[in-house]
């Protein structure tokens, strides 16, 4: 057997110890009084659970189809693992961090529902009382997974798999789980002072960007970057499909946010699909404006930003306003992918331009366009005369900005301390497919001979050569 470094062996040590442990949890009875839960609810946020889910093998998809080929599986490989890490992480400590009985505003008490105690026959989530606790928790938990998974597109190319998947540990615990807590935990400092955000627009994506624009900083550049190389897209059908799967699952993001099977889960089904809808078409229109193609890419990426957008004020602002902000949140990401790309930034596939900004305009959005109509539990907003709700996004907006990029960029600084952040010059030229995880990607090769081109040869990718 090959003797293996004690830095490798740990990530195995760790995860059997807990297994162990794990066998000392004692089993108790599920949903002791059923009568108390509403039957059409629950099967709602199951399918809102499965739905996020499935946001994970589409960002894998819209990632893995906009990087070099050679770097493929290494992203996609990425978004998978994090869910593994993540669930271990949530049922052990992450959801009593997020949710458990609040210490001082801050953070969840680590023992409240340590190894998910309490959570299969508790009581249900205060701002959920028709749902199990048990649901709750598991539809949370879809959240936390993706939130570490959006970052892998900044730092795409060029990170050690070994120091991401540390990232992802330190990141849930330091990053993610605090956020949840004060905003979505009514116990919250941020939930406290009246900030709104529905469904992760703080939580997930203004973290998530920040941790890119960190990560992308500590990391540095990329040689093709410095020597200012164009790289085409590995797969660009794989970004379509990848789209196509997060829009679908973006439904059980927002909607399912309502946490029943109500009318507030139909409007902010509605205002995901309007303002996705009008960023793919503003996004498109206006490269076409600059003098572009229109192009499959510019939907897709305005597709996915207006869902960003649209993420923290689905619930909270009407239909026809849903078409104005996924318009604007597209604009200023694609004015900002811009003026990034003639900057030093090595934010390889944009996700602080698009996620960051996209939920920060979000944030902003639902301070303007919020009204009590559509959630009499929300706030008006600036546009309905109530200035004072704009001005307490404005605040919940800086103080997530600050924390999610302080934290993050000393996480990134840690991990490069205790072990090397970055692959090696020699390693990111072969690509990470074949230097982390010795598989490569074979799309465009043949496996059989009979066409008269040999065995592996290559066939051109033509549609490929025109990005």
């Amino acid at each position: 057997m090959t003797k293996v470094s004690t830095s490798k062996a740990l990530p195995f040590f760790i995860l059997m110890a807990i297994a162990v442990v794990a066998l000392f949890v004692p089993a108790v009875a599920h949903f002791s009084d059923a009568s108390k839960y509403n039957t059409a609810d629950i099967t709602w946020i199951l399918i809102a659970t499965a739905l996020v889910f499935l946001m994970t093998p589409g960002l894998a998809f819209f990632y893995g189809g906009m990087v070099h080929r050679k770097n493929v599986l290494s992203t996609m490989i990425k978004s998978f693992v994090a869910a593994g890490i993540v669930s271990i992480l949530w049922i052990t400590v992450g959801f009593s961090l997020a949710f458990g009985d609040s210490i001082g505003g801050f953070i969840g008490n680590p023992m409240t529902h340590l190894f998910f105690k309490g959570v299969a026959s508790g009581a249900p989530w205060s701002l959920a009382p028709t749902i199990p606790l048990m649901l709750f928790a598991l539809f949370q938990l879809m959240f936390a997974i993706i939130t570490p998974s959006l970052v892998v597109g900044a730092v795409a190319e060029r990170i050690r798999f070994s120091s991401y998947t540390l990232f992802i540990v330190l990141f849930s615990l330091l990053v993610y789980a605090p956020l949840a807590h004060w905003t979505w935990n009514p116990q919250g400092f941020l939930f406290k002072m009246g900030v709104l955000d529905f469904a992760g627009g703080t939580v997930v994506h203004i973290s998530a960007g920040c941790a890119a624009l960190a990560g992308a900083i500590v990391l540095k550049r990329r040689r093709v970057h410095i020597e200012n190389k164009e790289i085409p897209p590995a797969n660009i059908p794989y970004v379509l499909i990848g789209t196509g799967l997060l829009w679908f699952g973006w439904f059980g993001f927002n909607a399912g946010s309502a946490l029943a099977a109500n009318s507030l889960a139909v409007s902010a089904f509605a205002t995901t699909n309007t303002a996705a809808a009008a960023a793919g078409l503003a996004w498109m229109f206006f490269d076409v404006l600059k003098g572009k193609k229109p192009s499959v890419l510019g939907f897709c990426i305005g597709a996915v930003v207006g869902l960003v957008a649209i993420t923290p004020a689905a619930g909270f602002v009407a239909i026809p306003q849903s078409i104005f902000i996924g318009a604007v949140a597209a604009l200023i990401s694609n004015v900002a992918v811009y003026y990034k790309s003639k900057s030093v930034l090595d934010d390889t596939l944009d996700v602080f331009p698009c996620h960051g900004l996209g939920g920060m305009v979000g944030m902003v959005m639902t301070g303007i366009f919020a009204t009590k109509f559509v959630n009499p539990g929300g706030n008006d907003g600036l546009f309905y005369g109530n200035p004072s709700f704009f001005f307490t996004q404005i605040k919940g907006l800086l103080i997530v900005v600050t924390y999610s990029f302080t934290v993050s960029y000393g996480i990134f600084k840690f991990i490069n301390w205790v072990m090397p952040l970055r692959v090696t010059r020699a390693e990111e030229e072969l690509g990470l497919d074949a230097s982390q995880h010795d598989e490569k990607y074979l799309q465009g090769t043949l496996l059989v001979s009979n066409t008269g081109v040999g065995v592996d040869e290559e066939i051109p990718n033509h549609h490929q050569s025109e990005f």
